[in-house]
């Protein structure tokens, strides 16, 4: 038994220390509430005050750990704070300034993405541009899509090609069966939900994930966020940034009743998923138990998968890991988000998360859009840069790359035609919504390609063209937008589904007319194709005449290109004939002229415009040097040959294909198209004024006739005849 006096003096020091470790749990607390966000400060390094007082904490917290093995040794428990159920209270962030957590070099991060239809693959592709902008480490993307959405990305990686990028597909068909059976009022649908599965869907090795909306736009690299994993407990397991609206407090407005959550909640368009934790605490069980109980008041979700996640936290407050704010500036109505932003000098990540996305109304929204127009026509190809030191990962060949020279000079004089054949553009397929129509077994569908100076013909041209297209667009980023402008706001383009536009992005001094024409071609979804160009306005029933002749001449069993004669007019105004008599008195009249017969009539002379006069059915043609006609052939026909860039000879070659594969060409008696004038193209000047470019272009020439003789043998033998009769 000890002594009177020491007895009381121990429990004099015991309660001293007590009160003092009372003190020190109150200063850790703060300490959370300011990492938290909840005084709107993003981190310990923001200011010089706030680098003192995270000294202060930290020397503190040494002692409070020294004073806990005191308080040990003297048989009194002692430890942090504590949460519901003994779970240690996060206190995110406060870590020295010179002790950060980092990722290491060459680390491979992961991110995740839910993507479907056209305009959220869009949205991706802005996304996915700012991130490249600032990463420095090699980046696997996981993205779950649909149909839509995954032929869109899958090519437009495929053909992006950006060193240390890696891309996995993940089928959001499979996966809505195991939310289809929760009511959601979001305007995302059933898609705003797939991100409570991806337990389920992604790879079980994968130990971790960073979880995007596609309405994210970053202004800092990646790697930041990751290493924030780093800070999270043995207990945390969801990193997220609280709500910045009163949406969870239900007063909003008159009865407005939002699912239960943590205080404001927290906001799902950036989340961090500790993959193998969560298997561990049963997280698909959580939430669906969770999801079952509140629909049985709340009947559905109003925020998607947002309400269920904020639902399992507010009854398991210790998962979450609360992220600074300036990782989800969140641009909505009602959005608190300046109490961040005009606190924050280093923004980090800003979500357009209101249904009116840059239409919001905010009064610094001018400064937000101008980040977000930044990544938006920003030059993708700018971004294929390599990760030095790190490993650039297998990258499959685009169909587009041929097989080029082996080495290349500068003082070569035909160099920028055989750099261009070494150019894989990014392709970005069905650019705007598009809906392929109903099989039929003749439908036919008009394929082109054009330019930003060719945009004025797109709306006569569905005036004329009632049927599917196909069309090519040879844009930069920037055009691409001025496109979609374009297109959004014409009544005329507005109004078809029909028309499938894919961009094909600008890239070297010469334009790749066949690579477009065999994107075009290659995404037609009937049997049949019309092979035109931009500049020519086809019989208004010309797509009906069509379908009936492919089925009353049998091209299902027969080997032929339905040839469809070639007019022009120097009028830049025509009153444009609705019948073959009507054009037929204005080539009468002089208003009309067949197709380049001053200029180049040996590109249609085979078409014997005379018999075509006279013609009352179909009649065939033979094949001659330099014949070009517009045809309609099956969709599989031979692919136009990518060597040929610029002008000349691109449809010449591609017709002699057709003849080497021993097609007939068919003359339609009914049917034509006119050419409209326009300004010369950039490409057709120098080959006007370039002797050099003309000797290239031979060059080119000689390099097919010897691929054709390779192919065909003995047969091809009658092309370099007649090419040297001439």
């Amino acid at each position: 038994m000890l002594p009177r006096g020491r007895g009381r003096l121990r429990a004099g020091l015991l309660l001293l220390l007590l009160l003092l470790l009372l003190l020190l749990s109150g200063l850790y607390l703060l300490s959370g509430d300011l990492a938290y966000g909840r005084l709107l400060l993003p981190s310990p390094c923001s200011g010089g005050a706030l680098e003192e007082l995270g000294a202060q904490v930290r020397a503190v917290e040494e002692e409070n750990r020294q004073l806990r093995e005191e308080l040990q040794r003297w048989g009194v428990p002692g430890g942090p704070p504590s949460g519901r159920s003994g779970e240690r209270v996060a206190t995110p962030g406060w870590t020295a300034c010179g002790q950060q957590p980092t990722v290491q070099k060459c680390e491979l991060l992961h991110v995740a993405i839910v993507c479907a239809g056209h305009n959220s693959s869009r949205d991706v592709v802005t996304l996915v541009k700012s991130i490249l902008f600032h990463r420095k480490n090699p980046l696997h993307f996981h993205l779950v899509t649909d149909a839509v959405a995954r032929n869109i990305l899958e090519t437009l990686f495929h053909t992006w090609m950006v060193p240390s990028v890696f891309i996995s597909f993940y089928d959001a068909e499979e996966l809505k069966p195991e939310v289809a059976w929760i009511p959601n009022k979001h305007y995302s649908g059933i898609y705003g939900l797939l991100k409570l599965t991806l337990l389920r869907a992604l790879p079980p090795t994968l130990p971790r994930v960073i979880v995007l909306d596609t309405d994210i736009t970053f202004a800092s690299d990646i790697a930041e966020l990751w290493a924030v994993f780093a800070r999270f407990s043995d207990k945390q397991v969801i990193g997220l940034v609280e709500n910045q609206s009163d949406w969870y407090l239900g007063n909003l407005w008159k009865n407005h009743r939002p699912w239960p959550a943590l205080g404001r909640g927290f906001n799902t368009g950036v989340i961090l998923l500790q993959l193998e934790q969560l298997r561990q605490v049963g997280w698909e069980q959580m939430w669906r138990l969770t999801a079952e109980r509140e629909l049985l008041t709340m009947l559905a979700t109003s925020l998607a998968d947002q309400d269920i996640f904020n639902a399992v936290i507010k009854q398991h407050p210790w998962l979450v890991y609360p992220l600074p704010c300036s990782w989800n500036v969140q641009l909505s109505d009602h959005t608190r988000a300046e109490r961040c932003y005009s606190e924050v000098s280093d923004l980090k990540v800003i979500h357009w998360n209101s249904p009116k996305k840059l239409g919001v109304k905010n009064k610094h929204v001018e400064f937000f859009r101008n980040l977000y127009l930044t990544f938006l026509e920003y030059d993708g190809n700018l971004l294929r840069r390599e990760l030095f030191g790190c490993i650039s990962g297998p990258q499959t060949e685009p169909d587009q790359t041929r097989q080029a020279p082996v080495e290349l000079g500068e003082d070569d004089t035909c160099y920028e035609f055989h750099q261009q054949q070494l150019t894989v553009h990014r392709v970005h397929l069905t650019f705007l919504p598009y809906e392929p129509p109903s099989p039929h077994p003749h439908d036919v569908t008009l394929v082109a390609q054009l330019s930003m100076d060719r945009l004025q013909m797109l709306e006569a041209l569905c005036r004329h063209w009632p049927g599917p297209m196909s069309l090519a667009l040879y844009l930069s980023d920037s055009e691409a937008q001025q496109f979609l402008h374009f297109a959004q706001a014409s009544e005329v383009l507005a109004a078809r589904r029909d028309v499938a536009y894919h961009i094909v992005y600008r890239e070297g001094p010469l334009y790749p007319v066949n690579l477009l024409r065999n994107v075009a071609l290659g995404q037609a979804h009937t049997p049949y194709v019309f092979l035109s160009d931009i500049d020519f306005l086809p019989a208004y029933s010309l797509y009906d005449y069509l379908r009936t002749s492919i089925r009353e001449l049998g091209l299902a069993t027969r080997k032929a290109a339905l040839v469809v004669p070639a007019f022009e007019t120097l009028h830049y105004r025509l009153s444009f004939p609705t019948s073959k008599t009507e054009l037929l008195s204005l080539l009468d009249a002089g208003s009309l002229y067949t197709f380049r017969y001053h200029v180049w009539p040996r590109g249609h002379e085979p078409t014997d415009y005379a018999r075509w006069r006279e013609a009352q059915a179909p009649y065939r043609v033979e094949w001659a040097a330099d014949y070009e006609p517009y045809v309609v052939v099956p969709r599989d026909c031979p692919r136009y040959d990518p060597r040929f860039v610029g002008f000349g000879w691109n449809k010449v070659a591609h017709i002699m294909e057709l003849d080497a594969q021993e097609y007939e060409f068919l003359v339609l008696p009914e049917a034509f198209a006119i050419h409209l004038p326009h300004a010369p193209s950039l490409d057709i000047s120098r080959f006007r004024s370039s002797p050099a470019y003309r000797h290239c272009l031979r060059a080119l020439k000689d390099e097919f006739h010897q691929d054709l003789s390779r192919r065909y043998g003995a047969a091809a033998l009658k092309y370099l005849t007649a090419q040297r009769q001439l």
